[in-house]
């Protein structure tokens, strides 16, 4: 029972992490740093911004995501 109940929520954090990751956007979009178009107001604030929101989700999820799949690749369930 306990291992249905891991391997369901395994499979929502997994197709959670998915979309958060399609959701962002491409490293190729920043390219104005090189510029310095990187020291405006968003620049600064990227970590109050949707897409800092979404790099904290990223982490949140995966992490997660790595401990169900160490516990539901353990023998005692």
């Amino acid at each position: 029972m306990l291992r249905t109940i891991l391997t369901i929520v395994f499979i929502l954090i997994c197709l959670a992490l998915s979309t958060i990751v399609l959701a962002q956007e491409g490293k190729s979009a920043g390219l104005g740093a090189i510029s310095g178009a990187a020291e405006t107001y968003w620049g600064k604030n990227k970590g109050r911004s949707m897409e800092g929101k979404l790099v904290m989700i990223t982490r949140i999820l995966a992490i997660a995501f790595m401990v169900f799949t160490v516990l539901l690749n353990l023998k005692r369930f």
